[in-house]
C-alpha cells in the first residue's frame, strides 16, 4: 500500500467539526472545575465503588471461591475468549478500513489495527474519553491521508451501523427468551404494522412525494436551525463521500454483526470455561445488561464496577451460581477490557502519541507495538470474513 504524507495535525482545527471538536485538546480553558469536572467525578465515583465494596464485603460473593473457579477455568474456552475478542476487535478495524477505501483511501491493516486498539484505550480510561477518542481518531485517518470529510464520513458512518447491528442482535436476544418474547413482540408490532400499510405506497415515487409533502418545511426549519446545520451539513457531506455499492454493503453488514457476535462469545465461552451451561440468547442478555449498567455510569472508565455486577448478576438469573458467574465476568473482563486496553496503549506508543518520551524509549514501545499489532492481526485474519476474502496472515490482506 502506497503511503500519504499527512497534513500537520495542528492545521486542521479548522476542518473538525464542532461535535469532533468536543473533548479535544485544543478546547478553550475555562475554570479549574470546567477543566477538571470529568476527572474528579470520575474519581468520586471509584472511591464510592472502592467503599461500597468494604461496607457490603459480607454480602459480597466469597472471592476465594470466584478465584478457584476462575484458576480451574478450562484451557480450550480460554483460548476461544482471547481468539473471539481479537476477532471482535478485528472485525471493528475492517469495518473502519472498508469504509476508508470506500472513501478512496488505502490504509495497511497494522495501522488500522493500531487507531483501534489505541482509540478504544482512550474512550475507556480517560475522562471524557469517548470525545477524546473520536478526536484522535479523526487525527489518525488524516494522518493515513484521509481529507477531514472521508475521516467525518467513517466516524459517523461506522458509528450508525455497529449500533444498528447491537439493536437488531439485542431484538433477536429478546426474542429467542421466552420471558420476554411477548412483550419484545408487542412493542415491534405497532411499527410493524406501519411499516407494513406504508411499504406499498412507499414503492411509488409520486405517494413518497405526496407523504413527504407536509413535513418539508419543518424539516427545514429544524435543518436551519444555528445549533443543528452544522451537524447537519456535515451528515450530508458524509453520505456524499461514501458510496457504498451492494457488495460493500454485504461486508459491512457482516463485519459490524461480527464485531458484537465475537465480543459476545467471548464471554460465552468464559461461561462455559468455568462450567456455566447457559443458553447463547441468555448469555447475549447478560452481555446487553450490561453495556446498559455501563452507559448509566459513563463516568466510570470503561464502566468498571457497573458492568461486573450487572453481568454476574444476569447470569445468576439465567441460572449460574454466584461464584463461577463472578469467575466467568472476571475471566471475560481480563480479556476485553485489561488485555485491550494495555494493547491499545501500547498501540498509541507505535503510532509515536508520546512526545516526552525520550526517542530511544520510543522506538522499544513502537516495536513492541508494532509485533503485538502483528500478532493481533495474524490472529483476528482468522474471521470467517477474512477467510472469505482470501486473507493471508503473512502478508498484506487482499480486499474484494
Amino acid at each position: 500500500m502506497s503511503q500519504t504524507v499527512a497534513a500537520p495535525t495542528h492545521t486542521l482545527d479548522h476542518e473538525i467539526p464542532e461535535a469532533l471538536q468536543a473533548g479535544g485538546d485544543d478546547a478553550p480553558a475555562g475554570s479549574w472545575w470546567a477543566r477538571r469536572r470529568g476527572t474528579v467525578l470520575q474519581v468520586a465515583m471509584i472511591v464510592i465503588a472502592v467503599a461500597s465494596l468494604v461496607a457490603f464485603r459480607d454480602q459480597l460473593p466469597d472471592f476465594g471461591a470466584i478465584w478457584s473457579a476462575a484458576t480451574h477455568a478450562e484451557p480450550g474456552w480460554l483460548v476461544l475468549v482471547v481468539f473471539a475478542e481479537a476477532a471482535s476487535m478485528g472485525a471493528f478495524a475492517r469495518l473502519q478500513r472498508r469504509l476508508l477505501r470506500i472513501g478512496g483511501l488505502r490504509m495497511s491493516l497494522r495501522r488500522i489495527f493500531a487507531i483501534t486498539y489505541a482509540g478504544n484505550a482512550l474512550s475507556t480510561t480517560l475522562p471524557a474519553g469517548p470525545a477524546v477518542s473520536v478526536v484522535y481518531t479523526f487525527r489518525q485517518f488524516r494522518r493515513g491521508g484521509a481529507s477531514a470529510r472521508l475521516a467525518t464520513a467513517v466516524i459517523l458512518a461506522g458509528g450508525v451501523i455497529t449500533t444498528t447491528a447491537y439493536t437488531v442482535i439485542g431484538l433477536l436476544a429478546l426474542l429467542a427468551e421466552p420471558s420476554s418474547r411477548g412483550p419484545a413482540l408487542m412493542t415491534l408490532a405497532v411499527p410493524a404494522a406501519v411499516l407494513a400499510v406504508l411499504a406499498p405506497v412507499l414503492w411509488h415515487p409520486a405517494a413518497r412525494a405526496r407523504l413527504a409533502a407536509p413535513f418539508r418545511r419543518p424539516v427545514r426549519a429544524i435543518m436551519a436551525h444555528k445549533k443543528i446545520a452544522p451537524y447537519a451539513a456535515w451528515v450530508l457531506e458524509a453520505r456524499d463521500v461514501l458510496r457504498p455499492r451492494a457488495r460493500d454493503w454485504g461486508a459491512l453488514v457482516l463485519l459490524s454483526v461480527l464485531n458484537w457476535v465475537f465480543d459476545i462469545l467471548a464471554l460465552f465461552a468464559a461461561a462455559r470455561a468455568v462450567g456455566i451451561h447457559v443458553e447463547p440468547h441468555a448469555v447475549t442478555l447478560a452481555y446487553f445488561a450490561a453495556q446498559a449498567a455501563g452507559s448509566v455510569l459513563p463516568l466510570l472508565p470503561g464502566g468498571i464496577g457497573a458492568i461486573e455486577s450487572s453481568m454476574a448478576a444476569s447470569l445468576v438469573a439465567f441460572g449460574a451460581t454466584l461464584a463461577p458467574a463472578g469467575a466467568a465476568v472476571g475471566l471475560y473482563r481480563l480479556v476485553s477490557y485489561w488485555a485491550v486496553v494495555a494493547v491499545g496503549w501500547i498501540a498509541w506508543a507505535a503510532l509515536q502519541e508520546g512526545p516526552r518520551l525520550s526517542e530511544r524509549t520510543r522506538r522499544r514501545l513502537s516495536s513492541a507495538g508494532q509485533a503485538t499489532l502483528a500478532g493481533l492481526g495474524s490472529l483476528a485474519c482468522a474471521t470467517p470474513y477474512a477467510m472469505q476474502s482470501g486473507v493471508l496472515p503473512a502478508g498484506e490482506p487482499q480486499r474484494p
